[in-house]
């Protein structure tokens, strides 16, 4: 982050289309954007079958018409959810408030980390049901290869989510110990470029970060 508190900054500057498509959350949101349409495309295709005994049609993860109406709902609201924040994240860069900014980010955040945990919970849910699946109600294996990857694709949407960083960079390094802000850098807590224009001697620290005095002749904190 570069200029001010989540980017702040940079508020009004053009809309960039090459630099939000390279962006690693950019790429990982579409990437989620494709598995529900996997998940729940493979699901309303081929996850109802047909029995010549029976007028109705029954869901392929053991008859558990549930089974199937989880797998549909998530994938449809993961789909919508991708592109509502593709695009927060194309408007993203006209909000000026710092304030609306980390509130976008931190929503970001725990949408992430919500979606994550929905498709944890589909996956171990199908992977169940078409674990006690009976063969008899499938005898010519219909719809199979559609129900195992509306499976793997549930596995797969959960590290997409919870790998997908926020969308826009965090706060300025804190003055302190260069152990515990190399910790941050590393972690992804902080900027560092940030840091660095504030150990100007004498320069005005964001509001909230202390600014320690640099000892005289070292380059150290």
């Amino acid at each position: 982050m570069e200029g001010g508190a989540y980017g702040a900054g940079k508020a009004g500057g053009a809309f960039d289309p090459y630099t939000l498509v390279r962006q690693p959350h950019t790429i990982l949101r579409v990437v989620s954007w494709v598995f529900s349409i996997v998940v729940f495309g493979s699901i309303v295709n081929e996850g109802y079958l047909n029995s010549p005994s029976e007028s109705e049609e029954f869901c392929v993860y053991n008859r558990n018409p549930n089974a199937c109406g989880y797998g549909v709902t998530v994938g449809v609201l993961a789909f919508l959810t991708c592109l509502l924040y593709l695009a927060l994240d194309v408007y993203f860069p006209q909000i000026s408030s710092v304030k609306d900014r980390k509130k976008a980010v931190l929503s970001d955040i725990g949408v992430s980390a919500f979606w994550a945990f929905l498709w944890f919970v589909g996956f171990c849910y199908l992977a169940n049901q078409w674990q006690v699946s009976k063969p008899k109600d499938n005898p010519l294996n219909e719809g199979t290869d559609a129900a195992r990857a509306a499976i793997a694709f549930s596995f797969f949407s959960i590290f997409t989510w919870v790998s997908t960083p926020p969308s826009w960079p965090p706060l300025a390094c804190p003055a302190g110990p260069p152990g515990l802000v190399a910790f941050q850098q590393n972690q992804g807590l902080c900027s560092p470029s940030l840091l660095s224009a504030y150990r100007v001697r004498g320069g005005t620290a964001p509001r909230g970060r202390r600014q320690l005095p640099l000892p005289v002749g070292t380059g150290r904190w």
